[in-house]
């Protein structure tokens, strides 16, 4: 079997990351910043695959990137209840209007 080089991998993976921090700086949207969320957590996931896959690691980086699947479903639910919340009270989810929200 011939090795594979994970450059390409992780090249992908830094460019999913990077466009994830951009989205999430840059929309005002509530749903385009758990957007942008997934995207980063995407992209570490190519990466915990790729150096499991070109590591002696073994599966860890798999289990870790199940890990994170799990996370980013249980944020994914949570954080679209507190957006339909958020529309409910202020009708609309631009998240700059939510500095009247505290503790």
């Amino acid at each position: 079997m011939q090795p594979i080089d994970p450059n390409p991998f992780l090249i992908v993976g830094a460019v999913l990351f990077v466009c994830g921090v951009v989205c999430m700086t840059t929309k005002r949207n509530g749903i385009g910043v758990l957007m942008g969320v997934e995207l980063v957590l995407n992209g570490a996931n190519l990466n915990f695959i790729t150096f499991s896959r070109c590591t002696p690691l073994g599966l860890d980086g798999q289990v870790f990137s199940l890990f994170v699947i799990v996370l980013a479903a249980a944020e994914a639910a949570v954080a679209l209840a507190i957006a339909l919340n958020f529309y409910n009270n202020h009708l609309t989810i631009d998240v700059d209007r939510g500095d009247e929200l505290h503790g």
